[in-house]
């Protein structure tokens, strides 16, 4: 414990003070010193130019050209060094004969200096010469050697390390030990090694087939020459080679030659350890033992290169790897933009005195993190090496000092504006200084922000920053991905900038009362027609580009299905999801009738006519359905309404079911349908008018005024309409609040009506905000039902009293900059964490199932594949994200969850079953949501959870100390005040979705009794026979010589199977006790009759007597059926272990063949098409045996129950890809057999699973307590380094869920067993929400609805004309019909066939040749004119009723003048 303090100190607190230097004792000298001496150069340069040199271009010329010259020379030797670990070569030298041979030629010179050696290609191939000649003594070099060394110049470049994990290559005894080297055939280090700051680790990617001693030659320079057959590993012919760290805590030892100019620099292989001792001299240590070195080439420049010792695990500790040349060269340009932009704040005269010193401090960590950052950091969302984390510093710090330049630049100018909003004067001089201080402070504060974790990635930032944008100012949606925010943030800003031309042109001119501009006519319309049309569209661009690629490219979406079909990897999504996106398309229809209407009302000066009325009425009528639609049905829809009733006051018609009956989906009752109508009323009638009478009203006051309030209006109206449409829960108390502030509180303050509602709406989304973190932190430090998970929350807990004023600080600061507070390691101690989308997670992880299309062949011979009980289940929460695909956006919209914003979370609770739904975008039609599904058989903690969401306090008597009991249909006060004090909330008990039941029996507890097991082989026979009959391949393999010629000994009668392992009298039915074993006769007398019985129902009658090829083939196939189970059982099938393991190996598809059964291999379909299925049929047969005993008996009854199990129910291994498919595909029964080992239990589980209706509990969390504990497990596991698994953070708190919410976050940090990717679910797949509205409204909709009406007028005409009896057409026409009658049959609906009779012919089939020789030409021509008559007939009224209203005005306004003259 002390010492992972220690080291979270060292690398994680210091580190983040100065940007990633810290002093690590296990690495080496040398990287420690190049980390001090790199930042001290950092820190100290801008400092003394700043304090030696002037203020000038000069003095920033040096500083930037010096810093950019620095990081380009360290960037590509970093670069080079690593590209020649991918791709260089490796030569190995002995240290031992090198230092002999510079000892006899050169003097010795102690000095601690790594150093390089300089080679050529001529001279290694002049070197390679000599070792041939040379007899191999390395002791005493020929001239010739000594004359080639004297020519060169060698350097060896070491490392120094004093690591105690690391090893050393060592030779103890030349002739009796071998060199241990290593191949490596990938270009990078394993992640494994990779985080190692050790350099004695190893990646071993040995050759599987390479098992032979390594013959290692070593030339007359001591260089090992490796044998070419190790070349064929490596990528392109060369051979990677690294070995084991051999210079770990050495001495260097520089041996020079004056005489001869050459210098050779060596390490001596002096161990640092206890048994050595630190004093011996360095002319000792010479005379060691050899060792062997690797030494990479590194080329130069052609024809010149330099060797290397070194190894990529220490060069990754020395500085951070950038992969590619764009990764150095922003780099580069950081640093460079950094040390700009620092100097010349400092020129400016920014900073003063010691703050100087302050700011060369953050402009050096900022540039250290370009070369080694803080790993982890502390707002990094990943476990590992994060390299974003690197650049996150510079790129705040040139914002920041961005920022502050400009601000500079805008407060020497002398005419800055004073203006005044809100009531409030602001003079820009003075907010401009007061801006500019504020981000100077932030400045000096960047190593205490970024120890925090105030600031996130820099990816992070941007999505949060265009997401907030655009949720605020344009009232978009919740962003799923960087390339959403972008999109989402260009297409409002297209749509502004088009409406912001319209709105000018209309604003350019004033204009009076009595006449409404044109062009502002078009503006209200096209600001209608994109909020509408922006509110229905997702935030992710791939939806869109899906749809238009469907349209656009058919054939090559049906070629790229054919091609995942091909595959078997197609995803089984329903056909209706995918067509759920082209409710877009009703758009065309709706925003063109939505144009014509807004122009007609706004041109009609209605809004100006009748301005103190509509205003007034629109305000009451808002406030009125607002509080029925939101605020009395949800509460008299909650499980507790206003937490004092006992039950729903407005109860579902399966709210006292037991359990769902059916597969039926859940009754529409009366208030969902009073509740859609309302919403819809309030979305598309209610606000759009407010806004657009906001807008005409305030038309006048605009055409005289600037243009920013032109933009202001704009956005506004964007804004309100856009959000109105998307979820307009709050609207009405936003609405409320604004008229109450501005009327009564602040009338003198408001600006405008929009621009007052536009403003609120910002200020009220913050109060939600603010009020949901302030009851998380109450129900979390309560005192009286606070959950120490740890001593240290006992500690912490009188501690937080005294900061609850800096805690109210926090919380206010988190509310405005929408940031997590999250509970200090689970305590009641909270500190704000950084900013994060509604997504909140910065990856997209999701779970990957495990089955047999994803693993390797021998996991799943050797073991189960993915027998984790998690992986398996996991498939259950897979279908329920696709329920909920389907069912939940038209479940929110019937109100069935309660009142919903983006970003609350959602528990569902059932019996198994429990999920935290996140819903991530609200739009007007969509939702997207992303489902975690929690364990099974969770831990101590979750249960104790589970149970406090699903118990009732309906019996609850209490009140305080004594029970006196409770009013009827009421809580007792205990019930109701602990209900207060909870940070979730039950909305409804009897939620339905579809699912799958699980019913589960064990194998053992079946098959115990050896009668039982005999009735399963007789079951696995019989259906072995029966799909041998019904295999299309039956005749061929009867007309097979090769199978004949393989079955002749199966074709007598005295033939005997006697394998004692495999037959037993104890589980076989045709076992002869006298000949102990199986023979043809025996099995002929048990299996004859089905195998005739079957025989006759084939269309193609088949040779079915005793000695027909078919009895041959069926007997053979049982015996090599029986002889696969023995042999997976190890033959020991009489023990009930060994048989469920045979049974079970079976049962997925693993058949081990026998010798004497090879002849099934003429064609594996025996295996895969007979026998394998009928293993699994015979365990469902055999669960029946159970139920109805007297009917499996039956032949007929059997032969017909496998028929229908064949096409009903899908039996097989959970490891399948075929089960994954057909649970998402909604079959309606499957079977599967499961081996559970668990706590050292082994067991098989026979699971039978049922698609039906479940009956969950919805349970709302606070928002805000997800993200501060979600925020809380990121910071303690990744920053914080707590491993433990018991860790007082994720203990059970029954007033939080604290460990189910935990438990959900995304691996390694939680222990989720499912989460789905972002899934969005269309209101167009609800099939009740579709029985209320008819669906999405398009042209194809019109016409047909136009078709049906024209039918059925008709149909009606028809009738008559045929209850009068009047007979237009004689019998001659009546034949000629008759032709035409057959045809046009098929094509009219049954309803319409359906007439009386008269005489010989019917009437409908008149009126079909009537309508064919019309054509549908006329009946297009009709639909059109209907259009037409019917949208001019709506204009029309519309504007007389207007006139009609404005007339009445007028009027009253005439009377009101002659009553007061009348006074007078």
């Amino acid at each position: 414990m002390g010492s992972q303090v220690v080291q979270t100190l060292r690398q994680g607190v210091w580190a983040s003070l100065t940007g990633g230097w810290y002093h690590e004792p296990d690495q080496n000298k040398f990287n420690n010193s190049c980390h001090l001496y790199l930042w001290i150069f950092l820190l100290m340069l801008p400092l003394s130019l700043h304090l030696a040199l002037p203020p000038t271009t000069m003095a920033l010329s040096i500083y930037c050209t010096s810093i950019t010259v620095v990081f380009v020379l360290i960037k590509l030797a970093n670069y080079r060094l690593h590209l020649m670990f991918d791709e260089g070569e490796a030569v190995v030298r002995s240290s031992l004969s090198d230092l002999s041979k510079a000892q006899k030629d050169a003097g010795e010179c102690h000095i601690k200096i790594p150093v390089i050696t300089f080679d050529s290609p001529e001279e290694d191939k002049q070197e390679g010469e000599e070792g041939e000649e040379t007899a191999g003594s390395e002791d005493d070099p020929t001239p010739k050697q000594q004359q080639t060394s004297s020519q060169s110049e060698e350097f060896h470049l070491c490392k120094e390390t004093t690591s105690s994990e690391s090893s050393t290559l060592e030779c103890p005894d030349p002739e009796q030990e071998h060199l241990s080297l290593q191949m490596t055939t990938d270009s990078t280090p394993s992640a494994q090694l990779t985080n190692d700051n050790s350099s004695s680790g190893i990646d071993v990617h040995s050759h599987p087939d390479d098992t032979d001693p390594l013959d290692v030659n070593v030339d007359s320079q001591g260089f090992l020459r490796l044998p070419p057959a190790l070349g064929r590993y490596g990528p392109g012919g060369r051979t990677h080679i690294r070995g084991l760290s051999m210079d770990s805590g050495k001495d260097a030892v520089l041996l020079s030659d004056r005489s001869h100019n050459t210098v050779c620099w060596q390490f001596s292989s002096v161990s640092i350890s206890e048994e050595d001792s630190l004093d011996e001299s360095s002319e000792t240590s010479t005379q060691e033992k050899p060792t062997r070195k690797i030494y990479y080439k590194l080329q130069l420049f052609p024809g010149k290169w330099i060797n290397i010792l070194y190894d990529r695990l220490t060069l990754l500790a020395l500085l951070d790897r950038n992969q590619e040349v764009l990764e150095n060269l922003v780099a580069v340009f950081m640093a460079f933009l950094v040390s700009f932009l620092g100097f010349v704040l400092l020129n400016h005269g920014c900073f003063k005195d010691f703050w100087v010193f302050q700011f060369c401090l953050v402009i050096a960590s900022c540039q250290y993190s370009l070369l080694k950052s803080v790993q982890p950091d502390a707002a990094s969302p990943s476990h590992g090496h994060n390299q974003l984390v690197a650049y996150g510093r510079a790129a705040y710090f040139c914002i920041f000092c961005a920022l502050i330049w400009l601000l500079e630049q805008l407060l020497r100018r002398k005419d800055l504006p004073v203006s005044t909003l809100y009531g409030v004067t602001i003079v820009c001089h003075d907010a401009l200084h007061f801006l500019r201080d504020l981000l100077v402070g932030f400045t000096y504060c960047f190593p205490i922000t970024f120890l925090v974790g105030l600031f996130p990635q820099i990816n992070t930032f941007t999505i949060y920053l265009l997401e907030q944008i655009d949720m605020h100012l344009f009232g978009g949606t919740a962003a799923t991905s960087l390339i959403s925010a972008v999109y989402s943030i260009l297409r409002s800003l297209i749509a502004l900038s088009l409406l912001y031309g319209f709105c000018f042109g209309a604003l350019k001119e004033p204009w009076d009362e009595q006449h409404t501009p044109a062009l502002f006519s078009g503006f209200c319309g096209l600001l209608v027609v994109f909020s509408y049309h922006l509110s229905r569209q997702s935030s992710d661009p791939s939806v869109l580009l899906s749809l238009i690629k469907s349209k656009v490219m058919p054939a090559l979406v049906e070629s790229e299905e054919e091609e995942e079909e091909a595959t078997e990897a197609k995803d089984p999504l329903p056909e209706k999801m995918q067509n759920s996106m082209e409710i877009l398309l009703s758009d065309v229809v709706v925003c063109s009738v939505a144009y014509i209407l807004t122009f007609a009302i706004t041109a009609s000066t209605v809004f100006l006519s009748l301005k103190p009325f509509v205003t007034i009425v629109l305000y009451a009528l808002a406030g009125t359905v607002g509080f029925v639609t939101h605020y009395l049905i949800p509460q008299l829809r909650k499980h507790h309404p206003w937490l004092w009733i006992s039950h729903p006051v407005l109860k579902t018609k399966e709210y006292h079911q037991f359990e769902p009956r059916g597969q039926r989906d859940a009754v529409l009752m009366w208030f969902e349908r009073l509740y859609v109508g309302l919403l819809c009323f309030e979305k598309y009638v209610v606000y759009p008018a407010i806004v657009l009478s906001a807008l005409t009203n305030d038309g006048f006051a605009l055409s005289h005024r600037k243009n920013c309030d032109v933009l202001l209006t704009t956005v506004a109206g964007l804004k309100l309409l856009r959000s109105s449409f998307c979820n307009p829960s709050f609207q009405f108390l936003t609405l409320l609040f604004t008229l109450v502030f501005f009327h009564f509180d602040c009338p003198r303050a408001s600006e405008s009506f929009l621009l007052d509602f536009f403003i609120m709406s910002i200020v009220f989304h913050k109060m939600r905000e603010l009020l949901l973190k302030l009851h998380f932190i109450l129900v979390y430090i309560a005192p009286w039902q606070i959950a120490w998970g740890s001593a240290f929350h006992a500690f912490a807990q009188p501690f937080a009293v005294p900061h609850s004023a800096m805690l109210l600080l926090q919380t206010l600061l988190t509310t405005i900059f929408y940031t997590p507070l999250a509970p200090f390691l689970g305590s009641a101690i909270f500190i704000s964490s950084y900013p994060r989308p509604i997504k909140f997670w910065e990856r997209n992880y999701n779970t990957k199932r495990i089955d047999n299309s994803n693993s390797r062949l021998v996991s799943q011979v050797d073991k189960e594949t993915g027998c984790d009980d998690n992986n398996l289940n996991s498939i259950f929460y897979e279908y329920l994200t696709r329920s909920l695909q389907h069912s939940l956006c038209g479940d929110l919209m019937l109100g069935r969850w309660g009142n919903y914003s983006a970003g609350d979370c959602f528990i569902l609770a059932s019996d198994y079953l429990n999920a935290l739904v996140h819903l991530v975008e609200i739009g007007n039609g969509l939702v997207t949501f992303q489902l975690r599904g929690l364990e099974f058989r969770g831990t101590y903690c979750q249960q104790r959870e589970v149970e406090a969401i699903t118990e009732g306090v309906e019996e609850d008597d209490a009140c305080c100390c004594c029970e006196p009991g409770h009013l009827p249909h009421m809580l007792s006060c205990n019930a109701a005040f602990n209900l207060r004090w909870l940070a979730w909330e039950v909305m409804a008990t009897k939620y339905l979705l579809e699912g799958y039941s699980i019913s589960e029996n064990n194998a053992a507890t079946m098959l115990q009794v050896y009668d039982l097991r005999k009735l399963l082989i007789t079951y696995y026979l019989k259906s072995i026979i029966y799909y041998l009959v019904h295999s299309p391949k039956l005749s061929t393999w009867l007309k097979d010589a090769n199978v004949q010629e393989a079955l002749q000994s199966y074709t007598k009668w005295h033939h005997i199977e006697r394998d004692p392992q495999v037959f037993s009298v104890k589980i076989d039915e045709d076992y002869v006790h006298c000949l102990q074993g199986v023979t043809r006769a025996s099995f002929c007398n048990v299996y004859l009759e089905w195998i005739q019985f079957c025989a006759g129902k084939m269309e193609t009658p088949v040779d079915s007597d005793e000695d027909s090829p078919l009895v041959t083939l069926s007997y053979a196939l049982s015996v090599l059926g029986r002889r696969s189970l023995g042999t997976a059982s190890h033959n020991m099938s009489n023990s009930l272990e060994s048989f469920l393991y045979g049974f079970n190996t079976l049962f997925k598809g693993d058949f081990r063949i026998a010798p004497k059964d090879e002849w099934v291999f003429a064609d594996l379909d025996l295996l895969q098409k007979v026998v394998a299925p009928a293993v699994r049929m015979s365990l469902k047969l055999h669960q029946d045996h159970f139920t109805c005993l007297e009917e499996t008996e039956e032949a007929s009854i059997l032969y017909e129950a496998i028929t229908n199990y064949r096409s009903s129910l899908v039996i097989c291994h959970e490891s399948d890809p075929a089960w994954r498919k057909a649970v998402l595909s909604s079959r309606d029964t499957l079977l599967t057999l499961r081996h559970m080992i668990d706590d050292g239990t082994d067991e098989y589980k026979i699971i039978m699973l049922y698609k039906r209706h479940l009956s969950f509990k919805v349970i709302k969390i606070n928002k805000e307590c997800v993200r501060g504990l979600w925020a809380g497990q990121q910071q303690e596991l990744v920053f914080l380094r707590n491993r433990n698994p018991e860790r007082g953070s994720i203990q059970n708190s029954k007033q939080a869920l604290r460990n189910m919410v935990n438990s959900s976050c995304d691996q390694p940090l939680g222990y989720p067993m499912y989460v789905s990717p972002l899934t969005t679910s269309y209101a167009g797949t609800h099939r009740t929400l579709r029985s209320i509205g008819g669906g999405a409204l398009s042209l194809d909709a019109i016409r047909s609805w136009l078709c049906s009406k024209w039918l059925r007028s008709v149909h009606y005409f028809l009738l008559r004309l045929n209850h009068l009896g009047n007979v237009l057409f004689d019998c001659a026409f009546q034949s000629t019909l008759f032709m035409s009658i057959n045809i046009e049959k098929q094509r009219l609906p049954h309803h319409l066939l359906c007439f009386h009779k008269s005489g010989s012919f019917y009437w409908p089939h008149i009126t079909c040749s009537i309508s064919h020789c019309i054509g549908s030409a006329c009946l297009l021509m009709v639909c059109v004119c209907v259009c037409v008559c019917v949208c001019v007939c709506v204009v029309v009224t519309v504007w007389l009723s207007l006139k009609l209203l404005s007339s009445c005005v007028f009027l009253s306004d005439e009377i009101r003048l002659l009553i007061l003259f009348h006074r007078r």
